[in-house]
């Protein structure tokens, strides 16, 4: 016979809402309770599972032990399970509702959360997407501290995580931008060795910028960085204006830029493989339902030619 449970769903609630809040003031006023019940349940917890959750100082509220940080990723994953859990079982499972966090690159964000919300807002009506748009290292960050659900992020720097788990479903090939005046702009196609004399206008995020260094040297040039940026769309509007060319991955469906300039997208030649943009999440971790069923949209909407 399997042992009895020394704590409860209600424990691991009053916890979570405590270290969200760092203060049991706090969290009794969230909680509407009085704050004798959530120390106590937080004092029993301990008792419990034999583990200090909190440090308590005076005047400073509390803060998490390192037992207290793995166990909120825990507590969390537990209490969302035991809500699938009740749905199932009044028969409602059917009727997915609930909030979803979403980490997703800044880059794509602008390509792939659009379709995402539009369809999640057909078939799923009671879902709320929260989104993070981050670079990969804020969202694996966020990953970790149970922020975010999961993220989609390219495939750059993830090597380096063991700890997450995740799932191309999307690949992003190389390729040139220049002036529309440029000599090259009615080319289909290009080699970088003939813009080696050119500026680079260069994508400047945490990865990409190796990224895009590394696709220049590959064919043997130095790249000639003459302006730095970390918006996507500053790179193509300073393009339009003449001031070098860019390399980039993903294709929006004009080629005006915000500052009413054009640019010509050409074919990138021994480019190498493309970008994977990549599905992320912790390895270990159940997803609630109202998560995958987020994810599984995700998969289609990349699985979708682009709407223009």
């Amino acid at each position: 016979m399997t042992a009895p449970l020394g704590f409860t769903l209600v424990q691991l609630r009053y916890f979570l809402v405590a270290a969200e809040r760092g203060s049991i003031t706090e969290a009794s006023l969230e909680l509407h309770i009085a704050q004798s019940a959530v120390s106590s349940a937080i004092f029993n917890l301990e008792r419990d599972l034999q583990a200090q959750l909190f440090i308590r100082r005076r005047g400073r509220g509390l803060t998490l032990t390192p037992a207290g940080e793995r166990l909120q990723q825990q507590a969390r994953d537990l209490l969302a399970r035991a809500r699938d859990v009740e749905r199932e079982a009044r028969g409602d499972g059917e009727t997915i509702s609930g909030p979803v966090a979403v980490g997703c690159f800044v880059t794509l964000a602008p390509y792939y959360l659009p379709p995402l919300f539009s369809e999640c807002t057909r078939r799923y009506p009671s879902i709320e997407i929260d989104v993070m748009e981050a670079e990969t290292d804020q969202l694996v960050h966020a990953l970790a501290a149970g922020r975010i659900d999961f993220a989609l992020t390219y495939d750059l720097g993830l090597a380096a995580e063991p700890e997450l788990h995740s799932e191309t479903i999307a690949h992003a090939p190389a390729y040139v931008i220049v002036s529309a005046h440029h000599p090259l702009a009615g080319r289909e196609s290009v080699a970088l060795t003939e813009l080696s004399a050119e500026p680079l206008v260069l994508l400047d995020l945490p990865h990409s910028r190796d990224y895009f260094h590394s696709l220049v040297a590959a064919h043997g040039t130095a790249p000639d960085v003459r302006y730095r940026t970390r918006s996507y769309e500053t790179v193509r509007s300073l393009v339009a204006r003449g001031l070098g060319y860019s390399v980039l991955n993903q294709r929006p469906a004009t080629s005006q830029t915000y500052s009413g300039g054009d640019i010509a997208e050409l074919h990138l030649r021994d480019a190498g493989p493309p970008l994977e943009v990549r599905l992320v999440s912790m390895e270990g971790v159940a997803q609630t339902a109202r998560a995958r069923a987020v994810m599984d949209l995700l998969r289609e909407v990349t699985a979708r030619p682009a709407e223009v």
